[in-house]
């Protein structure tokens, strides 16, 4: 979208987050802010759903499930964004940040549910409960622990978010996961990958050669393209949308819930990772869209807000929510710094959350085509990690640690038969390869000590390193 700022207001109201810009033009603003992350927060659900055996290709009876949960995702993104944008007291930034559901946690829950259907809900959303309200009492202490997590951390973490994430993506593309359909005879066939692969080279070509809202939307637009081929093939089946609600409300404790040790301490620990991504978009607005730092009021307005939105929707059966990078890099593009802008869009994002009929359309999207959004989107998470370890000093000993807490994190990813005599609540955290990479990078960081570069021995020596004294 070309956003003309003469007629939007002056420099100084574009900067400031309480101003109202001319509805006519606020209004598309703010479904572009839906359009921008529309694929990413939904995805996650379809992923859990299918991890757990009730998704895409699933003959089973809790079918449905997997809609009610794309379309919570909706709901609560939206919920958790007018928290963030209006504010509850000191809960919420009042900065236009847009929630979302968080990719993060699906290293974590995906062991949680792998082929148990959904019994294995309950738990799980358990675990979200208990990680949100740790996720809020964050907020009091945030400031603080930013010294712990440096661009060594930070990026190793998200790295290892998107690496864990990249084997869904192809198994998506190929024809699905192993619960559902690897060992059928299309699975990887060319088929699919045309679908998969028609998806990413529109992505590319909307993202590279066009600007403004074709350009944001670029990934929507390739999963757009992908559908109408596979509708073109027969590969789309409308089956589900004559069966859905044209409205239905979200329903308290939809899942059930139950608590497990495993699932508190995985969803807490990654709960902290999330507090952290928070303040980094928190800082990306104010800088990018004001000109400014952000201030500790915004940065502990924001993680309130996060944690409170993740622990309401575990109560209605979505998934965690976070604040959405996408979105702050699409402030920074038009230059619009209101919040009530972004309140529109999570207006429209309730609304389409209480629309089942939505939720049932989206589930029509053939696994493959969607496979190829999850391709682009899980590797643009792994690059971003790559970015931010491009701030690193890279000294032997900022190598060492970053060696051993990937070699660690993704061997056990890689081999989790490695752990097979260690207790279930142990496996399933370590297997993530998140939780321990991120203690192995945390604790290694804090322990050993710096290292002096050459120039600061040259400065404590006298400018004589490496010359032997007269």
């Amino acid at each position: 979208m070309s956003v003309h700022h003469q007629s939007l207001g002056t420099p100084a109201q574009l900067k400031d987050p309480n101003y109202m810009p001319p509805i006519a033009t606020a209004i598309p603003l703010g479904i572009q802010h839906v359009l921008a992350m529309f694929v990413s927060n939904v995805t996650p659900a379809i992923i859990i759903a299918g991890a757990a055996g009730f998704g895409f290709g699933s003959k089973s009876p809790h079918f449905p499930e997997m809609i009610y949960m794309i379309q919570m995702s909706m709901l609560f993104a939206g919920v958790a964004t007018l928290i963030q944008t209006i504010g509850l007291g000191p809960i919420g930034a009042r900065l236009p940040i847009v929630q979302g559901t968080s990719f993060a946690f699906i290293p974590i829950m995906i062991p949680l549910v792998a082929g148990k259907g959904i019994d294995a809900m309950p738990i799980l959303m358990g675990g979200i409960i208990a990680g949100g309200i740790f996720h809020f009492l964050l907020g009091f202490v945030i400031k603080p622990l930013r010294f712990a997590l440096p661009p060594l951390v930070t990026g190793l973490i998200v790295l290892m978010i998107g690496l864990a994430l990249v084997q869904v993506g192809i198994k998506y593309a190929a024809g699905g996961i192993p619960a559902m359909k690897s060992n059928a005879p299309e699975f990887g066939s060319l088929l699919n990958w045309s679908m998969a692969g028609l998806v990413i080279l529109v992505t590319l070509l909307f993202k590279f050669f066009t600007r403004g809202i074709l350009s944001v939307s670029a990934v929507l637009l390739g999963l757009m393209a992908g559908y109408l081929y596979a509708f073109i093939i027969g590969e789309v089946n409308f089956g589900n949308i004559a069966k859905a609600a044209v409205f239905a409300p979200p329903q308290p404790f939809h899942f059930g819930i139950e608590f497990s040790f495993a699932a508190v301490i995985g969803f807490c620990l990654m709960a902290f990772i999330s507090a952290v991504e928070t303040v980094g978009d928190v800082s990306g607005i104010t800088k990018g869209g004001a000109g400014r730092e952000a201030t500790s009021e915004e940065i502990q307005g924001a993680t309130f807000a996060d944690g409170l939105g993740t622990a309401i929707a575990g109560f209605f059966g979505a998934l965690p929510n976070t604040s959405f990078s996408q979105n702050v890099g699409l402030i920074a593009m038009t230059g619009v710094m209101s919040r009530h802008v972004v309140t529109i869009g999570a207006l429209f994002l309730i609304l389409a959350g209480c629309i089942p009929k939505v939720g049932a359309v989206i589930s029509t999207i053939p696994i493959e085509v969607l496979g190829g959004g999850v391709i682009v989107m899980f590797g643009m998470v792994g690059a971003a990690g790559v970015s931010m370890l491009s701030d690193v000093n890279w000294t032997s000993r900022n190598m060492v640690i970053f060696a051993m807490a990937l070699s660690v994190g993704l061997g056990l990813q890689l081999v989790p038969q490695a752990l097979v005599h260690v207790p279930s609540t142990a496996k399933i955290l370590l297997t993530s390869g998140l939780l321990p990479a991120a203690f192995i990078a945390i604790t290694l960081n804090l322990l050993l000590p710096d290292e002096l570069t050459t120039e600061q021995v040259d400065e404590i020596s006298g400018g004589h390193a490496g010359h032997t004294a007269p």
